[in-house]
Order: C-alpha cells, then structure tokens, then sequence
C-alpha cells in the first residue's frame, strides 16, 4: 500500500463493512459483479477521462483501507480523493474474453488497499457486436447500485447529455395481516449437487421475460421473484430428495435516492421473508402465495431495521480491538451457520438510468450478480431492462457445478411464468 496520505480524511467501517471485513475469504472472494452490454464501441482515452471525473464527483469511493495497529479499536477507510491505480483495462479482443473476466470477477476481488476498490474491463469478442463495460466490486467497501450509480455518471460525462432526475423509490404502506410472517424456524439449506473441483464461485447469466400483472394485482414483480426463487429451491430441494422444511430468502432493501447526490457505499438493509414448507409444496397456489408474500414484503420494507440487525451492531462495538472482534464474529457465524437464510434475493429492479454512452449507444441489457458464499451457497439476482429479465443464477464450487445451475435455470423460468398474472 502506497504511504498514508498527509491529512486524508478517515472513516469508520460502517456494520456491514466490518462484519465483511471479518468474514473475509479468499477461496471465495466478496465480489459484485455488473456487466453492462452497449450496441457500439467506446473510444478508451474518452472513456477512462469519463470514468476518473466520475469517480471525482462521487469522492466517497476514493477510498482504501488504512493500515492499523494490532490494538485498533475500528477499522477505517481512508479518502484519498485520487486515483491509486488505473481502475480501467482493455484485454485482448480474443474469442472467450467476456467469460474469462466473469470468471476474474468472480475469483480475483480488488484490493481494499488501492482507490477505488473497484475495476472496470472494457470486453470486446471477435464477431460479437457492440461490447462490455464489466465492472468487479469489492463488497466490503460498496454494492451494486452504489457503482451502478457511477457508471451512470461516467455515461452521462461520455456522453455529454445530463441524464433526466431520477425519481426516488417508492414504498407502498403496509397492510396489517394476521399471520402475515411464518414462526421462526431453522431454514432449510441448498441440497448439495456435482459440487464442482476447485474454489471460488460458479455463475449462470441469462434472460427471461418479465412475467407480467393482472391489473389492480396487489403484488410486485419483486413478490413474483421472490415466489419463483423460493419455489425453485423447494423444487430443487425435492429432486435431490431432501425433505421438505421451511424456507427463509434474504431480501436486500434500498431506500437511498438515484440521484448524484446518492451515498455511495453499501447502502442496503437486509430483510428476510419467511415460507412455510407447506407453501412451497408441489401443487401450492400460487396466486394465494403470491398475495401472502406481498403482505410479508410489504411489511418488511416498511419497518425500520439496522442494516444486518442488532447482533451485528453488538459485535461491531469498538469496545475490544478489531482483531478480537474478528475471531469472535467468525466464531459467531460459524455457530449461526445453520440459521442462516436459504438463499438470497437480490432484484435491482428496472435500471433506473439510460446508461447512454454517446456514438457507442444505450445500454441493451444489464447483469448483476451478487456473492454466493457458505452457508447459503446460492444467490439470485435480477434487473430489467428494455422490458426483459436479466437473471444471474451464483453459486459456490463447494455446493453446486455447472449442470445443477443450468437445472436451476430451468426451475426458475418454469416457476417465473406460472407467476405470469395473465396465466394465473
């Protein structure tokens, strides 16, 4: 690390940093992965000149992590209010490079020790029209829509158009329903499948129709996701002849602003949403799990909470040295293991920016994918795009191989229509 700078402003891990920071893991990296697919080409000098003013005019992601003694009470971040490094490559236009960067964004995380933690690769492929902006985050300093926030600012430096106000997202009321949330119950796990040789994570993309709503219908895509992606696992579960039990999915929530005021960091809270192993049974009604979900998610959003709850503020107290409060979180994880959610639902929603770079057009479809460590082993994430689904299945090597993402591919779409409002 490059020496610390001559009065840079300091900043306290937030919860979610240190806790990631703590569980930190090198066989399986804590990465974010956002690939965005443009029509044309982008030239490479304009493009870094508009992505470091970018990362100017969002100052909190020049950061890095500040070296401590082996007594400090906190983590912190540094602001370095520059570069430490070009964040931008170009690989070689041979044939496989997009999918050999998902795999380095899958198994190579950028250093918390170099502004910004983040990397962008410029993707080109022989034959392939247009190209890839695939940015690889590290989770411990920011998330998805924190960088996707950047890159619409990048976009709108690039090309020189100001992009329109970005409305902030909107929460429905809650609907107080009785029995709203299944009891507590230890969740089931992920069925193991042909876990594959070797570390790291496995990651399936692809695109799906955005199933659609009855008018008036009380749900949201977002319940409708949230119904299949808990349907898939008890399906998935059920072929690996596991018994049924109860599932509970993470859910994250993002209540900042779109706009280029947004906090940059990792800015969501997570939720999680109950099912009964009676509501994820083969014949279960849909339409009626559909309206329940609802109710619960409703409810969620609605209800202040600390982003990853009070024990995770109780741990993170600087009232021992962080290298202790390492052990004893890991400790705790390690415990809490099998308590920890089935899986994790992470839907971006419909991208709420042009993403418009100039001669090198809009952006035609846009992937996130978020960490799939254990215990959960599998994420899902969604985001939409110019009326289309794109769905990134992750998972860890040590649970699950190539042929059982593609299986789970196939549940899903199958799950996904039967929540098509026009169908149900």
């Amino acid at each position: 690390m490059a020496g610390q700078g001559v009065g840079a402003t300091r900043v306290p891990f937030a919860v979610v940093d240190e806790i990631a920071r703590h569980c930190a893991d090198d066989r399986e990296p804590n990465t974010v992965h956002i690939e965005i697919h443009l029509p044309g080409r982008v030239e490479p000098v304009r493009l870094r000149e508009a992505f470091a003013q970018a990362l100017a005019r969002h100052p909190r992601v020049l950061m890095r992590e500040r070296e401590r003694g082996v007594l400090a009470l906190r983590y912190e971040w540094e602001l370095v209010g520059a570069l430490g490094a070009d964040a931008v490559s170009f690989p070689p236009c041979v044939p496989g490079a997009l999918a050999s960067a998902r795999q380095r964004a899958l198994s190579e995380a950028p250093s918390l020790f170099a502004a910004p933690p983040l990397r962008l690769e410029v993707v080109e492929e022989p034959g392939r029209d247009g190209c890839v902006l695939l940015f690889t985050v590290h989770h411990t300093a920011l998330d998805g829509p924190a960088c996707l926030r950047i890159a619409a600012t990048a976009a709108e430096i690039y090309g020189g158009r100001a992009a329109e106000p970005v409305p902030h997202p909107v929460r429905q009321p809650a609907v107080e329903s009785r029995g709203a949330s299944p009891a507590v119950a230890r969740p089931a796990r992920v069925a193991a499948g042909r876990a594959a040789d070797g570390p790291g994570n496995g990651m399936l993309v692809t695109e799906l129709p955005v199933p659609r709503r009855e008018s008036g219908a009380p749900y949201t895509v977002n319940d409708q996701l949230m119904v299949a992606t808990a349907l898939t696992v008890a399906d998935w579960n059920r072929e690996q002849d596991v018994p049924d039990r109860p599932l509970r999915i993470t859910m994250p929530v993002d209540d900042r602003t779109r706009g280029p005021a947004m906090p940059i960091g990792n800015g969501t809270r997570l939720v999680e949403v109950g099912f009964t192993a009676a509501e994820t049974a083969a014949d279960t009604d849909v339409d009626a799990l559909l309206r329940r979900t609802a109710e619960r998610t409703r409810a969620l959003k609605a209800r202040p909470r600390p982003q990853l709850g009070r024990g995770a503020s109780v741990l993170t107290a600087p009232v021992l040295p962080v290298a202790a409060r390492a052990v004893l979180t890991r400790g705790v994880r390690r415990l809490a293991a099998s308590w920890t959610s089935t899986t994790l639902l992470s839907n971006i929603g419909r991208i709420p920016y042009p993403l418009d770079f100039g001669e090198a057009g809009r952006a035609r479809a846009v992937w996130f994918s978020a960490p799939a460590g254990m215990p959960r082993g599998l994420t899902f994430t969604t985001a939409s795009t110019g009326g289309r689904l794109h769905l990134v299945l992750r998972w860890s090597r040590a649970l699950l191989g190539d042929e059982d993402g593609a299986r789970l591919r196939e549940l899903f779409a199958s799950r996904l229509a039967a929540t098509d409002g026009e169908g149900l």
